[in-house]
């Protein structure tokens, strides 16, 4: 990982969010050098003698990755590995650390393409998969467990999970930790300093944020383990896009911007939506009274831009998403947009039929409210 100049003991203390975001990963030099990080798109190098430099082929390292990286692990507070897309990073983490027979305690509430793959792969290959809810990781079953896989908060439910006092635990009976971070992003939530060895996000989302790119990426407190998670992509070809690793970057510069926007957004829906008769369950975790509320405003750093709430049943969900007029029906979330889904639709995720994940966008306040009251109001009239 590149030296943090953003540290809180850096000259002049730690700086904004905003600061970081801009600076991270920015080149250094002097008069007449870039001013931003561009990009390079060789695959070939020359190599003419014995392998030297950190640059020898182009599946293993690339100068674009490598400031995309020292970005990232500069925010995150580990060594970051960029990935192909969010299920290249969470497989390159699973793949890596287990092996036939060890035990993985997985959150029975994180992204159900996860689930998928440790209901299939995972278990052909012999690996003992158990999805458990946080209150269900006892004593014994961390005794057997060599990883304990939590997403937080989780999609779509937004369930918040105690990072800290769930790390401790596991490491006191020698499992490791990974938490899927894609909900919060590095500014709203840094797993690795809550104490997971693995913070693990699909980039596609809030982090790039303007629904244009597919990545991923991996942050890692050990070295090592970011070493084995850098040879799997590797080895496998899990890899990046020069092109769209460079418009991370670009985008990444947003970011602080961008999650203060949603999640003033997001916040002003959760109270229209609670005070509205004709929604069920609202889910906002940094609105008092929810039952994530007292972990994420102690656990994470900023709120976020995702609500979701429960219509009466399928029908009704749909008469409401088909009056949106500004809002856009899709499946994808954290970008500059505002969407919303039925997520039932998919079969993957324990929620009810008329359950809505809505994912604020940078929208003026009141359209976006005007637009949501209009929905409800023509969906129910």
């Amino acid at each position: 990982m590149s030296p943090d100049p953003f540290r809180d003991d850096a000259p002049g203390g730690a700086l904004g969010d905003g600061t970081r975001v801009v600076h991270a990963g920015s080149p250094v030099g002097g008069d007449g050098t870039p001013l931003v990080a561009s990009p390079v798109f060789a695959s070939t190098y020359r190599l003419s003698g014995p392998p030297s430099g950190p640059y020898q082929y182009g599946r293993q390292t690339n100068p674009t990755w490598t400031t995309w990286e020292a970005a990232l692990g500069q925010l995150e507070g580990g060594e970051a590995v960029a990935f192909a897309s969010g299920i290249a990073a969470v497989s390159a983490v699973l793949l890596s650390v287990l092996k036939p027979g060890d035990v993985l305690a997985m959150s029975g509430h994180c992204y159900y393409t996860t689930r998928a793959l440790a209901r299939g792969l995972l278990t052909d290959l012999g690996i003992v998969v158990r999805f458990v809810d946080d209150s269900d990781l006892t004593d014994d079953l961390l005794d057997a467990a060599t990883l304990v896989w939590l997403e937080s908060p989780s999609n779509p439910q937004l369930d918040v999970s105690d990072i800290a006092a769930i790390a401790a635990r596991s490491h006191e009976r020698g499992a490791l930790v990974a938490v899927d971070n894609t909900t919060a992003t590095v500014l709203g939530q840094q797993p690795l300093l809550l104490g997971a060895d693995y913070s693990i996000a699909s980039d596609t989302k809030a982090l790039t944020g303007h629904s244009d790119l597919v990545l991923g990426h991996v942050a890692c407190r050990d070295p090592d383990a970011a070493a084995a998670v850098r040879a799997w992509r590797g080895n496998t070809g899990a890899v990046p896009g020069v092109f769209e690793t460079w418009l991370a970057q670009r985008s990444l510069m947003t970011l602080d911007l961008r999650l203060a926007r949603q999640a003033a957004n997001a916040s002003a829906l959760a109270d229209l939506l609670v005070a509205h008769q004709a929604v069920g369950v609202v889910r906002y975790p940094w609105m008092p009274g929810d039952p994530s509320y007292s972990v994420a405003v102690r656990q994470m750093r900023r709120a976020g831009g995702l609500v979701s709430f429960v219509l009466a049943d399928a029908e009704a969900a749909e008469r409401f998403l088909a009056a949106l007029r500004i809002v856009v029906v899709a499946t994808s979330f954290g970008g500059m947009h505002s969407t919303a889904e039925r997520r039932a639709r998919w079969g993957g995720d324990d929620v009810p039929a008329g359950f809505i994940r809505f994912s604020c966008g940078c929208e003026d306040a009141a359209d976006l409210l005007a637009d949501v009251s209009q929905a409800l109001d023509a969906a129910f009239s």
